[in-house]
């Protein structure tokens, strides 16, 4: 199980660098380039064996033990070590992140974004899933900060060097504000190790704030929640998101929307909830207030961009819907209660599995329409999807459902925990301003099923191809193979959420209790 963590965490890294080397003359195929997209697929295909034989020899009766551990020391004049492990709570997010970098890996052997060499494409998204990894498994600090920057730079040449139209400003734009959230986030990480003595995030859940004073817990978390807050995105600190989807190549965007912004609430869940619960009680309200604005936010922006007239862009919509949606992940972590923190690990991984599935869905839109204006796709011969393509339509109808809540599929069970989470916050927090955060939530609900089934029907409803017009390509079996996973386990999570619910309960029980692990 060490091995296998390890393996998880280094294999990617040392993918990458194979990447950039000449292929042996009997792996070439018919071209270097074939070859190289071929390396991608068997190193993420390798690395999510991996991760589901680590989750098969998970031990499920105790997931709150931190497992699969190795704990080395590195730098030993700051007591810094090299400390790996998995729990209920990271265990699903490894996962995730193994899936969908397979699975664009498998979507770019097959349609590679336009841009430079595939070699260069291969090895970003390699260190890029390394990074994202390593991230959810370890439990240092300093090695924490490390692995939440190392994904920073791959994810900017993505844009910048295989982007659409303004790729530039908004790689730019994201990294400036990502690195400039960092800075501050990473003098509240050492402020803490400092002063508790210990870099050590076990050690440092374990103690529950009990060796920090409350004003060092204050300025910790306002430190390192604003680092956070800008990776999650929470509102007004979004601005980069809309940008960065847009210009993104389509592999781009679905790791960006399904892994990337989850490490910023996974950093609030992991560090932040057990290291300063008196700081976090502290700040609770606001981050719950500026949770809710997010999910209003999301929600109109989205409406003003679906509305006839407005030039509205598919991919930018979806953007702003990842906005809402992880509004409501910032609301039941707000909560501070087993219920809202639940709720928001599980509505991290719907909305991994779903905006994924969506982001897949608008870039085939987009590839076979060479747009994603929404009055174009919308237009007397427009996408029609339901009569010209009509499994893309459903896809595309099916995803949108989902992502607006319905239940029996995963988006339904993370929003409705986290509102619940509202109804009864933890001791010491206001109920009537959280009942009110509540009420606002369940409103930005019926905005977000508004908008996305306007969507469906500019997009997929029209009339049939009209005699003499070029046929429109249904769904290939590559996209078949890159998408069905996504909705399986979409319904799998709606239908059966004790998956995921059994793995996090416990791990987040013992983590907002403290205590001996």
């Amino acid at each position: 199980m060490q091995f296998l963590l390890a393996l998880i965490v280094v294999g990617p890294l040392a993918g990458a660098a194979a990447a950039l080397l000449p292929a042996p003359p009997g792996l070439k195929g018919k071209s270097p380039d074939q070859a190289v997209l071929r390396h991608g697929v068997t190193v993420t295909g390798v690395i999510l064996l991996a991760a589901l034989v680590l989750a098969l020899g998970f031990d499920h009766d105790h997931p709150s033990t931190m497992q699969a551990t190795t704990d080395i020391s590195w730098i030993r004049a700051l007591d810094v070590r090299i400390h790996l492990g998995v729990d209920g709570i990271s265990l699903p997010l490894l996962v995730l992140t193994a899936l969908l970098t397979f699975l664009c890996a498998l979507y770019s052997y097959f349609k590679m974004p336009a841009g430079p060499s595939p070699k260069a494409f291969v090895a970003l998204l390699l260190v890029l899933e390394s990074g994202t990894l390593a991230t959810f498994a370890v439990l240092d600090l300093v090695l924490f900060f490390l692995a939440f920057e190392m994904v920073l730079i791959p994810m900017y040449f993505l844009i910048a060097r295989w982007g659409g139209e303004g790729r530039q400003a908004a790689a730019w734009k994201f990294i400036l504000y990502t690195l400039l959230g960092s800075v501050v986030m990473l003098l509240g990480l050492l402020l803490i190790g400092l002063k508790a003595g210990t870099f050590d995030m076990v050690a440092l859940a374990t103690d529950n704030g009990r060796g920090l004073t409350t004003s060092v817990q204050v300025i910790a978390v306002l430190a390192i929640g604003l680092g956070l807050a800008v990776k999650t995105p929470m509102w007004p600190l979004h601005s980069w998101l809309p940008d960065a989807h847009t210009a993104a190549p389509t592999v781009g965007s679905v790791l960006l929307a399904g892994v990337l912004l989850k490490m910023g609430t996974y950093g609030f869940v992991r560090i932040v909830l057990p290291t300063t619960p008196d700081g976090m009680r502290t700040f609770a309200p606001y981050l719950a207030a500026f949770a809710v604005a997010g999910i209003i936010y999301g929600s109109l922006a989205c409406l003003a961009l679906a509305k006839p007239g407005n030039k509205g862009d598919l991919k930018r919509l979806i953007a702003y819907s990842s906005v809402g949606h992880m509004g409501f992940v910032l609301l039941g972590i707000a909560t501070m209660t087993p219920t809202g923190v639940n709720g928001a690990l599980f509505a991290n991984i719907a909305h991994g599995l779903i905006t994924g599935l969506l982001f897949f869905l608008v870039g085939a839109v987009k590839d076979r329409y060479g747009t994603a204006d929404l009055d174009t796709l919308a237009g007397a011969t427009g996408a029609a999807l339901y009569g010209r393509a009509p499994r893309l339509g459903a896809l595309l109808a099916f995803a949108a459902v989902a992502s607006l809540g319905l239940p029996g599929l995963a988006g339904f069970w993370g929003e409705m925990l986290a509102l619940f989470g509202a109804f009864d916050p933890a001791a010491g927090l206001s109920r009537p301003a959280f009942l009110t955060f509540m009420a606002i939530g369940a409103f930005g609900t019926l905005l977000t099923a508004a908008y996305l089934l306007v969507v469906v029907r500019r997009v997929c409803m029209g009339g049939p191809r009209p005699a003499g017009e070029t046929a429109v390509a249904d769904v290939q079996g590559y996209e078949f193979a890159a998408w069905t996973p996504l909705v399986a386990l979409t319904v799998l999570a709606g239908l059966w959420p004790a998956v995921l619910l059994g793995l996090t309960d416990p791990a987040v029980q013992q983590l907002l209790a403290g205590g001996p692990r």
